[in-house]
């Protein structure tokens, strides 16, 4: 199984800019599909981004497009989360996490231990 881990979150002010970065060690990166989910205490986890195996196809939730930015480098066994525009809607915890078999990914076998973004207004 992948072990994931989140790297590059903190405080920002609104219309500022951060780069998170996943992670991945313990098994070949390119074998999974990869989203970012975020949550905020009390809500859902809301999927936010995916990136197919090779990094070919891109989703994102509406909430997000065109102001985030999902991608790959699987010689580096990373997936990095552009986060542009940034509000204060956008604070949240956020996650990455794992699907081997399915695009767009669903059932998710590894999750990051999530990192903190806050947006002050």
């Amino acid at each position: 199984q992948v072990q994931l881990k989140e790297s590059g979150g903190g405080l920002v002010q609104a219309g500022g800019s951060l780069r998170l970065s996943c992670a991945a060690s313990g098994r070949t990166f390119s074998d999974y599909c990869v989203a970012w989910f975020r949550q905020v205490p009390g809500k859902e986890r809301e999927l936010i981004a995916a990136i197919s195996w090779g990094g070919g196809n891109t989703d994102y939730a509406d909430s997000v497009k065109g102001r985030f930015i999902i991608s790959r480098d699987n010689n580096k066994n990373t997936v990095d989360l552009q986060l542009n525009s940034l509000k204060p809607d956008d604070t949240a915890t956020y996650y990455c996490a794992t699907d081997r078999f399915r695009w767009p990914p669903s059932q998710f076998d590894a999750w990051g231990q999530g990192i903190q973004v806050t947006v002050s207004p």
